[in-house]
């Protein structure tokens, strides 16, 4: 996977990095790819091919959370694969696995994206607005996607992964969310993630946490 560089996007970035509302931070980031095999992409390609082939020689067609309906499929394999080197990108030092993978994504609409980021970057928005910024926050969004891929030829992902194993949530977390733009035509998937942070629970965190000298103190006292 190709990382591509986009001026809109960088400009998103910078207002959405950091941005510290009070008692939360919004954090969030948005990066475009091409899907054109870079680096180990091949071999965690075929990696990732051999998994799930091997995951649809082993399951049985009664196991109801099988995903075996649609891994039959070589372009909904092609495109997993690509959605979850997407993800490898973004996080290169989590381990996912194709079929685990492909049980926490789920198809949505635009429609659906604009209903949660409504819900939950409303603060962020406003402050977007009072920044004096050109158009809505969204507006702004959208266009930087359709640049690099197209919306209206997209196919839109979310990924919802178990709380206890997700890449994404950092210390403090209070909601996180993963979309995936995939564009087959012109091979091509941006990520947009963003989360809240809580800053009270950070504070809390620092608070417990002692000093570097109370902790050469207690080693000092010890008997080695």
């Amino acid at each position: 996977m190709k990382f591509l560089e986009y001026t809109n996007l960088d400009r998103l970035n910078v207002f959405m990095g950091h941005l510290n509302l009070g008692e939360r931070t919004i954090k969030g980031c948005l990066e475009a790819y091409s899907c054109k095999h870079a680096g180990t992409d091949k071999r965690l390609s075929l990696s990732l091919e051999n998994e799930m082939l091997d995951y649809l020689g082993k399951s049985s067609d009664t196991d109801s959370s099988s995903p075996v309906d649609l891994l039959l499929s070589r372009s909904s394999r092609k495109a997993l694969i690509y959605l979850v080197l997407t993800l490898y990108q973004m996080y290169p030092d989590y381990d996912f696995s194709a079929v685990k993978a492909h049980q926490f994504f789920s198809e949505e609409s635009w429609d659906t994206f604009t209903q949660i980021f409504n819900n939950y970057m409303f603060e962020a928005s406003k402050e977007w607005t009072e920044r004096d910024e050109d158009g809505s926050l969204l507006e702004a969004i959208y266009e930087a996607l359709d640049e690099v891929v197209k919306l209206a030829e997209c196919e839109i992902y979310v990924y919802n992964p178990n709380p206890n194993a997700d890449p994404f949530l950092e210390e403090g977390a209070i909601w996180s969310f993963c979309f995936l733009f995939y564009n087959r035509k012109l091979k091509r998937v941006a990520g947009f993630r963003f989360c809240c942070i809580s800053n009270l629970a950070n504070d809390a965190f620092l608070a417990d946490t002692p000093p570097y000298g109370e902790d050469e103190e207690i080693f000092d006292d010890m008997d080695m």
